[in-house]
This record gives structure tokens, sequence and C-alpha cells, in this order.
């Protein structure tokens, strides 16, 4: 028995995408990664009238939280939507942005093992001499292995147990990087669903962008005042955005001596923001011809990058992309680069059987779980206060208010001085009485200490950490307790809420 999936729509307005025609450029093929749907995805994308809905994600430890999934997911439903409306090859495409150099997403991976406690596995710290290395180039080593280890010991035995870890045993091993465990990973999970994985970090690949990437520092002068001007026009928006701009920062990242470095525009050369190398154009155009590879794009740029490169109508993505796409317009304006349809991923929570047994043995809703912790918990053991002791508490609580009211009213009359004695004893009176339903309720919740520990674990399951579920647990031990068909199933529900979300929306003419 599968979990259910419970949709939690992320913010974001669904706009109908709008068919484009463009063909996919074969030098690219190279940086498609291996896997049982490759040669069927590319066959499609060589159709003249194939386009390609895009999503993507920075390598994560054991293919990182859900959302990662969740995205791929989505554009496989969303593809699947549009081909439907379209009748044309839509193509869902995983970008595998290798070539972020973001370390800690990258090392760790959290599951929720045997006791319903919430753990967290993670590689050591990479070298303080290497703070900026790209993840195609990060090794793995040995920590990978252990972590993996650990999994497995938090896995009970199942039907899928094995086949799981033998999955991330192929990629996540000492002698590969953290960008090729990802890819790996990834490509083989999702063939299945059809989705292809492409590799940005992929020589292939930097060589197709680095002209856009050029033309990029060439106009980042214009690119920073557009931006600017767009930001101010946005107001809030642009400010909850997440992403600053001006202060010369172009929208390029440079590998240099300390790793991935933002380019920062300085008169007629850019400067690396940590390391404070010095490039002029010039020496730029070399390693664009020379050695593509070091030159990658920040958020701003890389769906820009995405849309030069792909026939792309839209990309998928959470809220933090949501938020930042806003700003993007001018980058595109000014780049002569087509803007595809930022729309939102799925989003969701898996709830589990014993989840659910939880919520109905207390007869609980979802979003209570979610709410802040020992609140559920107090409120269900109050609820079980024997019923002549809510009554008796209640009734002694009136008496109370009721005697003090009283004799409050006669001894203004008597001496207006006694009102404020007469209130002090009242408060005190009261505050006896709740402590002693305190009390009560203290004894009563060591005696449920079985029931408050299930509906704890309950919430680590759904909401850990105080955090969405799909933000902190990796998908693996999903996939071991109920198979592949897991995703299968998932997909489905994404697609139906997906063509439930365009219904409605204009079709092209």
């Amino acid at each position: 028995m599968t979990p259910r999936f419970v949709t939690t729509p992320l913010d974001g307005r669904m706009t109908a995408p709008a068919p484009r025609i463009d063909r996919l450029d074969p030098s690219l093929i190279p940086a498609f990664v291996p896997s049982p749907a490759l040669d069927a995805g590319l066959a499609r994308l060589r159709s003249p009238d194939a386009v390609v809905i895009t999503t993507g994600q920075q390598p994560g430890l054991f293919t990182g939280p859900l959302y990662t999934i969740f995205k791929a997911l989505s554009a496989a439903a969303l593809a699947r939507a549009l081909e439907q409306r379209w009748r044309r090859p839509v193509v869902p495409v995983f970008w595998l942005a290798n070539d972020d150099h973001d370390f800690v997403e990258a090392s760790h991976a959290s599951w929720i093992n045997h006791d319903g406690a919430l753990v967290t596995g993670a590689l050591p710290p990479r070298p303080a001499e290497a703070p900026l290395t790209p993840m195609y180039r990060q090794l793995l080593g040995s920590g990978a292995e252990e972590v993996l280890g650990s999994l497995a010991a938090d896995l009970p035995a199942s039907e899928f147990r094995d086949g799981t870890l033998d999955w991330l045993g192929r990629h996540y091993r000492a002698g590969a990087t953290a960008g090729d465990s990802f890819a790996g990973a990834m490509a083989e999970l999702l063939a299945p669903m059809g989705i292809i994985c492409f590799d940005g970090s992929h020589l292939a690949a930097k060589r197709a962008a680095a002209p856009h990437l050029m033309r990029a520092l060439e106009a980042a002068a214009d690119i920073e005042r557009d931006l600017d001007r767009y930001a101010e026009s946005l107001g809030e928006d642009a400010r909850t955005s997440g992403v600053s701009v001006g202060g010369g920062a172009s929208l390029v990242m440079l590998e240099a001596s300390l790793g991935r470095d933002r380019l920062i525009a300085d008169g007629t050369t850019f400067v690396t923001r940590r390391s404070h190398e010095r490039f002029t154009v010039g020496d730029l155009e070399r390693i664009a011809e020379d050695s593509p590879t070091r030159l990658s794009a920040n958020v701003l740029l890389r769906p820009v990058v995405e849309s030069a490169l792909f026939p792309t109508v839209a990309y998928l993505g959470g809220p933090g992309e949501l938020r930042y796409f806003v700003l993007t317009p001018p980058v595109y304006h000014r780049l002569g680069v087509r803007r595809q349809q930022p729309l939102p991923r799925w989003s969701g929570i898996l709830v589990e059987a014993r989840v659910d047994r939880v919520l109905s043995k207390f007869g609980l809703r979802l979003p209570d779980l979610m709410a802040p912790p020992g609140s559920v918990e107090a409120r269900l053991v109050r609820e079980q206060l024997p019923e002549p002791a809510v009554r008796a508490l209640a009734s002694m609580r009136d008496a109370l208010e009721v005697g003090y009211g009283t004799i409050g009213a006669v001894g203004s009359e008597i001496d207006p001085t006694l009102v404020r004695p007469v209130q002090g004893a009242l408060h005190h009176a009261l505050a006896g009485l709740q402590d002693t339903e305190r009390k009560l309720v203290q004894h009563l919740k060591r005696r449920q200490d079985t029931e408050l520990g299930q509906l704890a674990r309950a919430r680590t399951a759904v909401y850990p950490n105080q955090k969405p579920q799909e933000r902190v647990l990796t998908v693996a031990p999903f996939l071991a307790r109920y198979g592949p068909s897991l995703l299968q199933q998932l997909a489905g529900e994404i697609e139906h809420w997906y063509v439930g979300a365009l219904e409605g929306l204009p079709k092209p003419s």
C-alpha cells in the first residue's frame, strides 16, 4: 500500500505556456546523461516541432530532498498534459546544475529511522583551501559509502530495500564526484518517466553556453542598469526576490584560484569577488574558447541560457526560483533570448499509513501535525481528563468568579480601597485552581507517553524539524518501502493536478 499524496500548492499563478519553434543543436547531445530513456527522448527532441519543459537542481546526496524528485516529476507531468493539448512532442528535461559550488546542500541527506526519529547523514567538511569547488570536480571520498551504510542500517527488511541500496551504491561511491553521482542516480531513477537529464557542467554544454555568457559580460553595465531600473519598478516584489543586484556584479561566475567566483566589473576589466583576480575581456574570451567549463551562469542568467539552448516553453521551480524569476525579463531582453514561462512545481506530502492511523486515533487532521510542538499534545491530554474533573474545575472557576465578584461589589461600598485586594485574592485563587489542573494534566501526560510518542513520530514523518517534509527527507527510504511504482503513481497524481490547473486556460491558436 503506497502513501496517499496530499497536494500543498505553492504560490505562483498557473499560466498556459505558449509553443515555440526551434531545433535542438546536435552539438548538445553528448551532454545528456546516458539512461534507458535517452535514445527515445533524443528521438523526440529531434522532431521539428518538439518543445521542452525544463527544471533542475544542484547536486544533493542520495538525490537530495524530496522536492528535487517532485520537480522532475512535475516536468514529466506538465509535458504530458501539454502534449495532449498541443498534439506535438513535449520533452521533460532535468538540468543538472553540477557546476554549482554549494557543498553544504550536496553533502547531507536525511531520513526517518526505525524508531521514528529524524537522522541526517553528512559527508566530512571539505578542505578549507577549496571552499568554492564546483560539484562536478568535488570528490565524495569514503564518506558517501559510510553514510550509505548508516542509511542501510535504518532501513527495515522489505522487497525493495536491496534494490534501492544497490541503485545508490552504483552512483554514490568514493571515487565519484558529487556531480557525477547525482547525474547518474537521477538519470537512472527518472528514466521510467521518460525524463532525460542534461549535465550543465559537460564540455558540450559549456561550449554552447559560452557565447551567451560572453555577451552577458560584454553587456554587464547595460544589464546592471536595466536590472536596477526594473527592480525599482517592481518595488516590494524585487526586494523579496532573494537576489541582490548592483555593485558592478555581473551574472557570470568564473572558476579561479578559490573555485567558482563571481565576476565584478571594475572599469574595463573584471575582478573575482573573493580571490580578487583581474581579467580583461580578452582574457575571458580566451577562457571561453579554451576552457569553457570554467565559466558558468548565476541564478538570474541560468534560465536564460536554458532557453537559449533548448526550445523551452516553461521552467518549473520552487518558491525561491519563482521569486528570483521576476527579475529576469531585462536579461532576456538584453540578450535577445525568448523567455520561457516560469511555473510552480508540484508540492506535497507523502502521508504513510502509520501517520493516518495516528490521525484517526486522535481525531486529528494533517494540519494539526504542523502546529507548534506541544499545542496538540496539551489539547489532547486536557481533553482526556475525566469528565467529573472537568465539570468540577469549571464549576469551581465559575463559583470563584461569582463569589469574589459579590465580595468585591460589597467591599467597594464599604471602602473603595478593598477592591484591589479582593481582585488579588481572586487571581490567587484562580491561579491555584489552574495549578491543580496543570498537575492533573502533567500526571495524565506521564501515563500517556506511549500515545504522545506516536503523535511525535507522526509529526516528524510529515513535518520534520518543523520544516516541510519535501525540504528535508530524501526519497530513498520511500523507494525501499514501496518500490519504483511509487514514482509512477505520484507522477499520475501530479499530472492530474496539472491537467486541472490548465483547465479553463486558453489554448494556443
